[in-house]
């Protein structure tokens, strides 16, 4: 009997975006159950297309128009893709049917849909992602709101899954008075992959000079909380004749001038923004051919960026927090903000022997082999599938 799997939260299906549409993807792509049909609705600008259906790779993908309104678009597209689905299952009679709603967006309008839901026959698993009320960039009263969606959110869901072990520790400490079971599911990457140094690779590093194991990297949203400055900082005092290249979001980004103004890193001529690259065969190259990556991000689960690092570049450093140290372990260096903390541990990592670099490297890859395959993260998930369906 068919297993109708509906996920919303990412903006689509194969699209070219961040950590929940590389989720969606390539869930997808490792389903070995053939039972299981998957429904992923698409974000999209453009009125003509508003609930115009299509089929990619046998999964049904509705467009749902939404306006563009900053960080609230995806509200928005959120409370407009289950409203929707709402209404396809029941016009559709759909059988066996689970709802997989990715981040707390929208928790307080959870108490209105479960009910429609459940009378439907739904169940609805809910993945916080990350802690998003801890991030720096929120004003205070958008934290309490987050605060609030995710108590929501949690306590109406009918079962929770967490891509991180200190996001499900949290969870169930916080939310003990509630019957909501929780479990761990990692975030995935792929392992063995061989980069080529296509077309685009080649145009930025002639641009800025850049030559293999002779720079560290960062692949990041461009955000004071994935501690940009501190890294800036301390790179700067090191005496690395490596350069340090910077993947980032950093158009029309107001906290590029505000960390311009704070380090003076335009006068550092290793330090090298090269704005957004969303080529994927590129960043795997910047990523297999950087000497050392750094990562600085100091919220959220197991983190998408973490995780290609990890399969591909053998030295890694890592901002130490409890989410980073949980997919790292021994595989890599663990810096914090003290003053002259990540200079020291820039100097100690660049005087690392090829053979060491190796045993690092060997032990990240080992990390990924273990517990963060796709294949094995998309098998976790269809257990949960089948747990929940079975309860029907």
């Amino acid at each position: 009997m068919t297993k109708n799997i509906i996920i919303i939260g990412a903006r689509g299906y194969k699209f070219n975006y961040g950590g929940w549409e590389t989720f969606v993807t390539n869930l997808v792509k490792n389903t070995t159950d053939e039972d299981i049909k998957y429904y992923i609705p698409n974000l999209t600008h453009e009125k003509d297309k508003d609930k115009k259906i299509i089929e990619i790779d046998q999964v049904t993908c509705p467009y749902i128009c939404v306006p563009k309104q900053g960080f609230v678009t995806m509200f928005t597209f959120t409370i407009k893709a289950i409203n929707f689905f709402i209404k396809y299952i029941k016009e559709k009679e759909l059988k066996n049917t689970v709802l997989v709603i990715l981040g707390c967006k929208v928790g307080p309008l959870f108490p209105y849909w479960i009910p429609k839901l459940h009378k439907l026959g739904t169940k609805v698993v809910i993945n916080p992602d990350g802690l998003e009320w801890k991030r720096d960039k929120w004003a205070w009263w958008i934290k309490q709101c987050f605060k609030i969606s995710e108590r929501y959110s949690i306590k109406y869901s009918d079962y929770c899954v967490c891509d991180s072990n200190s996001i499900l520790k949290y969870v169930k400490e916080k939310y003990n008075k509630y019957i909501t079971p929780a479990t761990f599911i990692a975030y995935g990457a792929y392992e063995n992959q061989k980069a080529v140094k296509n077309e685009t690779v080649k145009e930025l590093w002639k641009k800025y000079s850049i030559t293999s194991k002779n720079y560290y990297l960062i692949v990041g949203r461009f955000i004071p909380e994935n501690n940009y400055e501190t890294i800036i900082r301390e790179f700067m005092k090191s005496k690395t004749k490596k350069d340090l290249v910077i993947i980032c979001n950093l158009e029309k980004n107001k906290f590029y001038e505000s960390l311009q103004n704070s380090t003076n890193f335009e006068k550092d001529a290793r330090i090298k923004f090269i704005g957004s690259v969303y080529d994927q065969e590129a960043l795997l190259y910047f990523r297999q051919h950087a000497y050392a990556y750094l990562h600085g991000h100091s919220a959220g689960g197991t983190n998408p960026s973490l995780l290609e690092a990890l399969a591909n570049t053998n030295v890694n450093i890592l901002y130490d927090v409890s989410y980073n140290k949980e997919v790292g372990q021994e595989s890599c260096f663990y810096f914090n903000k003290q003053e002259n903390n990540l200079k020291k541990i820039i100097m100690k990592v660049d005087k690392l022997t090829e053979k060491e670099q190796k045993k690092y490297g060997d032990l990240a890859k080992q990390r990924i082999h273990e517990s963060y395959t796709w294949p094995l993260i998309a098998n976790q998930y269809i257990e949960l599938f089948d747990k929940l369906l079975t309860k029907n």
